[in-house]
């Protein structure tokens, strides 16, 4: 798996590749970005085709080591979430492989971040950003439709129609 990330956060991470990176990963790759919200760091994610969103809230200093871990676990709880079965879900796990990070990014994916911000502030407002479960948030930030180059997507079935690829494997 080969997470694109921002400047912001690539000065978080203990390595990270200043060359660009090839993804190996059938599934794809993904961008991330640093936000604060009510001065705590949290992440969020961008899957590139889909544009399938993830939030991870309040990370402190050592999370940023195991950034990679806890993207594959809120990855796989929403897919959960979503019913795909069991066998499907290690597959996934499978094909995501080891995570690679560069600064690689792409600016269509980082504007469809900053729009996924602009309606995560929307969702979150009456919220401390700790009180935020990120499972819900993340499920509820990919029930929106988004555009992309013009072209209308889900997110979630978008995402669901990719790993369903892996089903013939």
């Amino acid at each position: 798996m080969l997470l694109h990330c921002t400047q912001k956060l690539a000065a978080k991470l203990p390595a990270y590749s200043t060359t660009p990176l090839e993804e190996s990963s059938p599934l794809g790759s993904w961008h991330a970005n640093l936000y604060r919200y009510d001065r705590r760091q949290c992440v969020l994610f961008c899957h590139d085709e889909s544009r399938y969103c993830l939030f991870l809230p309040g990370l402190v200093k050592v999370d940023f080591a195991g950034l990679g871990r806890l993207h594959r676990e809120l990855f796989l709880a929403t897919l959960m979430v979503l019913d795909v079965p069991e066998l499907l879900l290690k597959r996934v796990s499978l094909a995501l492989g080891p995570v690679q990070f560069d600064r690689n990014t792409d600016r269509s994916v980082l504007g469809s971040l900053r729009t996924a911000d602009i309606d995560l502030s929307w969702l979150i407002d009456d919220l401390h950003v700790l009180d935020c479960n990120p499972l819900a948030v993340s499920v509820k930030l990919n029930e929106r439709p988004m555009t992309v180059r013009g072209r209308w997507l889900d997110p979630a079935q978008e995402m669901l129609a990719r790993i369903d690829q892996l089903r013939g494997k």
